[in-house]
C-alpha cells in the first residue's frame, strides 16, 4: 500500500522554514514529500537528519541527496556533517529537527489532519482493541474510514502490516494525505509514548485524545512512571488536540485529568467513586466464554444508557465505554457510537479464539498482554470459561523493562495451573537469561517448579501446551499478539502465535487420525 498521496500538495522550502522558525534557507526549492528514511527518498523531498539511539541521521545524507532530496533538515551536528560531505543542498537548522520535522511535513501535505475527524488513543493496555472498536463507530456515518496502530495500517481494503505502534512523523501526515484524497473522512491512531517523547506525532492536530490507562511498562525507557505520564500527557497539550476522553479507573488516569488543559471528559467503570466521572458505567453483566458483555452507562445529564461490548470481560467493558465516548466527542451521536462500538468484530491478537473446545481440543487463545497488569486481567478472564486447567505459554521481551519480569513470573505461578515458559523477543539479549529472570519470580510461588515447562523454540513451547491440554483446558499464549515476526539475536524470522497453534493442531489431529485407523 502506498503511504503518499499521488498528487500531493507540495510547499515551498520557504514556507517551511517559516512555519519552523529556521533562517531564510539558501535557495527555496518546491517539496513535494519528506522522509527521515534514506531509503524512501524521492525526488522533491525534504530529508530529516536528526541524532538517534546510535548514529546521528546526517550520515545519510548523501544517500538521501544522491536519491533526490531537495533539502535537508537538521541540527547544528547534522549540518556540519552534511557541509563535510559537501552536499549542496539547502539546509534548514533548528535546535530541535524531531519536532521541526512533524511541522515541516504536516506544511508539505497541507495539515491532512485538520481536515479530518482524527482520534488518538495512548494509555499501556487496551490502545489497539480501543481504536478498533472507535473505527467501527466511526465507519457508521463515515463512508471511508482509515487505521494506524500496532496491528495495521489500513486504508479502506487496503492495508500493510504495521512497522511499529506509531509511524514517524513523515509517514502519519503522508498517510493522513492519501486518506484525504481516497475520500476518508474519519481515522483513528494509536499514539505510543515513544512517539510522544520522540515527537512523532508533530504537527497533528487530533479532534479528540483518548486515554486508556498507565500500567508497568516501558520504564527501561521513561525510567518512572511519573515520567512515562508525561509522555503520554502530551498527547493532550493545547494544539495538539482539540479534546480529551480520560480513563480515570487508576491514579494515573486521574493524575492526567487533573493536569489536563483541553477540554475533557473523564470516563470511568467504577459507579462508586466518590469523585464520579463525567461517564460511569452504572452496572455490567460481564461476558464470559466468547459472550460480549451488556452495561449501563450515565452521562454528565445523569441520563442512563444500555450498551454491549463485543467482546468478554470487564477489561473491554471499560475498553468499550471509552471508545463510545470518544466516539460521541467526535462528532457521532451516542445511538450511533453504541451501535458502532457494539457491531465490532474481533480484534487480532487480543483475546483471540483460535481453537475452540470440542470433544477432543482445549479453547487456544492468544492474547498480546506482555505487562504484569494485562497479564493478570488475561488469566483471571480465561479462568472462568475454564472447567479444566489453565495453560500458559509466555515469556518476556530482550532489552526491555526488566523488572517486570520476575513480577510476572509471581503473577503465572499464581493463576495458571501449568506454566510452558519461553521465549517471546529476545533481541540482542540472551534468552536463557530472559527466561532465568522470569523463573525466579515463579520459583518464589512454587520453589520446586511444579508444573512448569521450560520449552524453546517457542514455536515447540506453543505445540507442548497444547499437548499437555485435554478438552477440559485452556491455553493461553500471551506476550505477542498479532506480531508477524520474532526478533532473536538482531534478526526478525516469520512467526506468529495463532499460526504456531494451526500448524501444532494440524499435527496432532493428524497423528490422531492415523492412531484411531491402526486401532
Amino acid at each position: 500500500m502506498e503511504l503518499r498521496p499521488d498528487h500531493p500538495r507540495a510547499a515551498t522550502l520557504a514556507a517551511v522554514a517559516g512555519r519552523i522558525g529556521a533562517g531564510e534557507p539558501s535557495a527555496n526549492p518546491t517539496l513535494t514529500g519528506a522522509t527521515v528514511d534514506s531509503r524512501d527518498v524521492r525526488p522533491g523531498d525534504l530529508f530529516g537528519a536528526f541524532a538517534g539511539f546510535t548514529v546521528h541521521g546526517a550520515r545519510f545524507a548523501a544517500d538521501a541527496v544522491a536519491a533526490g532530496a531537495s533539502a535537508l533538515l537538521t541540527d547544528a551536528e547534522g549540518e556540519f556533517m552534511a557541509r563535510e560531505a559537501g552536499l549542496d543542498v539547502p539546509v534548514l537548522v533548528v535546535d530541535d529537527p524531531r519536532a521541526a520535522m512533524g511541522e515541516a511535513a504536516a506544511e508539505i501535505y497541507g495539515d491532512p489532519s485538520r481536515a479530518l475527524a482524527f482520534v488518538g488513543v495512548t494509555g499501556t493496555n487496551g490502545k489497539t482493541t480501543t481504536s478498533y472498536f472507535i473505527e467501527n463507530a466511526l465507519a457508521r456515518v463515515h463512508a471511508h474510514t482509515g487505521i494506524m496502530g500496532t496491528v495495521e495500517l489500513r486504508l479502506g481494503n487496503d492495508t500493510i502490516e504495521s512497522p511499529r505502534t506509531t509511524v514517524e512523523s513523515p509517514v502519519l501526515h503522508g498517510l493522513l494525505a492519501r486518506m484525504l484524497e481516497h475520500g476518508v473522512t474519519a481515522a483513528v491512531t494509536e499514539v505510543s509514548s515513544h512517539a510522544a517523547a520522540l515527537d512523532r506525532i508533530a504537527g497533528i492536530d487530533f479532534s479528540v485524545a483518548v486515554f486508556t490507562n498507565l500500567q508497568w511498562d516501558h520504564l527501561d525507557f521513561h525510567g518512572t512512571m511519573e515520567a512515562y505520564l508525561d509522555a503520554k500527557a502530551r498527547l493532550f497539550a493545547p494544539g495538539r488536540a482539540r479534546f480529551g476522553v480520560i480513563n480515570v479507573d487508576d491514579q494515573w488516569g486521574r493524575a492526567l485529568a487533573a493536569r489536563v488543559e483541553i477540554p475533557a471528559w473523564t470516563v470511568s467503570t467504577h459507579a462508586d467513586d466518590p469523585h464520579p466521572a463525567d461517564w460511569t458505567v452504572a452496572e455490567a453483566e460481564i461476558g464470559l466464554d466468547g459472550v460480549g458483555s451488556t452495561f449501563v452507562f450515565t452521562g454528565p445529564d445523569g441520563a442512563r444508557h444500555r450498551a454491549t461490548s463485543p467482546l468478554p470481560g470487564l477489561v473491554n467493558v471499560s475498553n468499550a465505554v471509552v471508545a463510545i465516548v470518544a466516539a460521541h466527542a467526535a462528532g457521532m451521536t451516542l445511538e450511533d457510537a453504541i451501535a458502532g462500538v457494539a457491531a465490532a468484530h474481533g480484534v487480532p491478537g487480543r483475546m483471540e479464539r483460535v481453537i475452540e473446545r470440542s470433544d477432543s481440543d482445549p479453547l487456544a487463545i492468544v492474547d498480546y498482554a506482555h505487562t504484569p497488569d494485562a497479564l493478570t486481567l488475561a488469566l483471571e478472564g480465561v479462568r472462568p470459561i475454564t472447567p479444566g486447567r489453565l495453560i500458559l505459554i509466555f515469556g518476556s521481551d530482550g532489552d526491555r523493562d526488566q523488572g517486570k519480569r520476575p513480577v510476572m513470573g509471581e503473577i503465572a505461578a499464581n493463576l495458571a495451573d501449568v506454566i510452558v515458559l519461553t521465549d517471546e523477543n529476545p533481541r540482542s539479549e540472551e534468552p536463557a537469561a530472559v527466561r532465568a529472570m522470569i523463573r525466579e519470580g515463579i520459583e518464589k510461588v512454587r520453589p520446586t517448579l511444579a508444573d512448569v515447562h521450560e520449552v524453546e523454540p517457542r514455536v515447540v513451547a506453543v505445540e507442548t501446551g497444547l499437548r499437555l491440554a485435554g478438552p477440559l483446558d485452556t491455553v493461553i499464549v500471551t506476550g505477542k499478539g498479532h506480531e508477524p515476526t520474532q526478533e532473536i539475536a538482531g534478526v526478525f524470522h516469520r512467526y506468529n502465535d495463532r499460526d504456531a497453534y494451526l500448524q501444532a493442531h494440524a499435527r496432532i489431529a493428524a497423528e490422531r487420525a492415523a492412531q484411531e485407523d491402526q486401532e
